[in-house]
């Protein structure tokens, strides 16, 4: 699988670290597309995180539209935003493509790829949830970066981890995960 991964200046860069992580150690993901905004690298150093270093994973310029995400004939499998900002949610919900990340989300949706949203927002206002419907009914999935308990996870590692295995599974991924049997 090619799977291109967008992150945002939003809260939330340990759950990008834990997505890239993850890809990274999958057999089923060939190749890694990282597109970061502008600010998202301040907050990934302000919030402690590191991101992985892997010949996987190639890093694109959030400023250049000539990159293969940038077209659906490059047919990358899936696109993951995580964190995602509500600016970045309410521009691709508008069709605004003006960075790579909001053209890549675009393309994802006219060629009815998975594109997921893992929104770090609370709480959300009517032009938020407005946004988040819209691109629901365009194809899109809104995964909140709401956790789960289910598995009593005893750190901030393994509860932010119910959540990316939640991403993982949305893009086709087949990775060991926790399942609840109630």
């Amino acid at each position: 699988m090619k799977i291109i991964v967008a992150i945002t200046a939003a809260s939330g860069a340990i759950y990008a670290r834990q997505v890239l992580e993850h890809l990274v150690r999958s057999e089923q993901v060939e190749r890694i597309a990282l597109i970061m905004s502008d600010n998202a690298p301040a907050v990934v150093e302000y919030e402690g995180e590191q991101l992985p270093v892997s010949e996987k994973i190639e890093c694109m310029d959030n400023h250049s539209m000539f990159s293969s995400v940038a077209s659906g004939s490059a047919a990358w499998d899936a696109m993951i935003v995580v964190p995602s900002s509500m600016g970045t949610v309410g521009r691709v919900a508008t069709g605004v493509s003006q960075t790579l990340i909001e053209r890549a989300a675009d393309v994802m949706l006219k060629e009815r790829r998975p594109l997921i949203f893992v929104v770090r927002e609370t709480p959300y206002s009517l032009i938020h949830l407005r946004n988040m419907t819209t691109l629901t009914e365009a194809g899109a999935i809104i995964l909140p970066a709401s956790p789960s308990f289910y598995s009593h996870p005893q750190s901030i590692e393994a509860l932010t981890t119910t959540v990316v295995e939640r991403v993982l599974v949305q893009v086709g991924l087949k990775e060991q995960h926790y399942e609840f049997e109630g």
